[in-house]
């Protein structure tokens, strides 16, 4: 097989695909790789890095999108790129489709089979593919929220640990996932005074058994949401429903209640985003105000520490993209049904049902296409 990797063009993204070790992985298993040339810079691997384990390097993502058997990339495909997908293409990457109904659209229109990592699970009902950026952005989150708090871009000028004889910033996580424990994790580590909430009681047991101490739960009730809301300096959203958009659980109307230059940072913006007023931003310009409450809204958080994420999603994707490459996607999703969960379209069908209820489009179950 024939796989390629074009440069990301998603504004201010800097991650790779496939990692110089991941394509000696797979042209060691007898397939053809060939790289867009730079495509690796942004995460510190040159084209010589590259050419030294035997891929090719290519000058167009034309000529890679036109070649290459499997097409594996990092963000969703941009409107030029979903052009030139081709039917009997497949390509392997984020999709987060639930959202984007244009991209879709695109998607559906091409004929082309789409993996999405991020419905990719595992056999304890996790999502090993989008664990590795969710740990990356939930450690992130407390480090921008803290930046957005900064009185200089508008926040109220709270600092995370505070100092002798002045209090911490109080930062309330929604959502005690892999995205909300790395987040709560690192806020308490900045000293602040952290509440996680959660609507899973064992969940919220497990939190409490490792992390007693650290940081405190609470149940994610509408009510005392509501009520931390009116303290909190800073809201991490870090919620997600596979597959699905994001629910709506901060309203504007509650900003009101809200301390003045509050910082929202919104993790599940690729989804939607948990707050009603997040849109996505990017790292260029990455917060807005929306009636004094400050929203970090970045799409690609993870993009920032490029060299991080990189290495850590292709440590993840590496296993499934050989297994894609040496069986073919038919074989391969038939034998490993946790791979078939991440068939998001194939052939102009929408496989994966959460996406269709919330974009109002029929699906098809994903056996009904191998």
């Amino acid at each position: 097989m024939k796989i390629g990797c074009p440069t990301e063009i998603k504004p201010q993204e800097f991650r790779v695909g496939v990692t110089p070790n991941a394509a000696y992985e797979a042209i060691v298993n007898g397939h053809d790789v060939v790289i867009q040339a730079g495509a690796g810079i942004g995460s510190g691997f040159t084209d010589e890095d590259y050419s030294a384990v035997g891929a090719v390097i290519i000058d167009t993502a034309e000529e890679i999108f036109a070649t290459a058997d499997m097409i594996v990339k990092v963000k969703e495909p941009q409107p030029g790129e979903r052009k030139m997908l081709r039917e009997g293409q497949l390509l392997f990457t984020y999709l987060h489709l639930a959202p984007d109904p244009a991209q879709t659209k695109d998607l559906l229109d091409s004929g082309c089979t789409a993996i999405a990592y991020e419905t990719v699970t595992d056999r304890s009902g996790g999502l090993p593919l989008l664990a590795p950026m969710s740990e990356v952005a939930g450690r992130l989150a407390p480090q921008v929220g803290a930046w957005t708090l900064q009185k200089a871009n508008g926040g109220r000028g709270v600092l995370m640990g505070g100092v002798p004889g002045v209090g911490p910033a109080k930062v309330v996580v929604i959502g005690g996932g892999v995205v909300g424990t790395h987040a709560a994790r690192i806020a308490a580590g900045m000293g602040a005074d952290v509440t996680v909430l959660d609507r899973s009681l064992p969940r919220m047991r497990y939190l409490d058994d490792v992390y007693g101490g650290v940081f405190k739960t609470g149940f994610s009730s509408a009510g005392h949401t509501a009520e931390l809301l009116t303290t909190a300096d800073m809201v991490i959203g870090a919620v997600l429903i596979p597959g699905a958009a994001a629910p709506k659980l901060v309203r504007r109307e509650q900003f009101a209640t809200m301390k003045p230059g509050a910082a929202l940072v919104d993790v599940a913006i690729d989804q939607g985003g948990c707050f009603e007023t997040s849109k996505a931003t990017t790292h260029a310009d990455p917060i807005y105000d929306v009636d004094g409450i400050m929203h970090y809204c970045v799409a690609n958080m993870p993009g920032a520490v490029a060299r991080t994420s990189t290495i850590a999603l292709g440590n993840a994707t590496l296993p499934f993209m050989l297994a894609l490459a040496n069986k073919g996607w038919r074989k391969a999703c038939a034998d490993d049904v946790h791979l078939l969960n991440g068939l998001n379209v194939h052939a102009g069908q929408l496989t994966y049902e959460a996406v269709g209820t919330a974009l109002g489009l029929d699906s098809v179950a994903p056996e009904s296409v191998l």
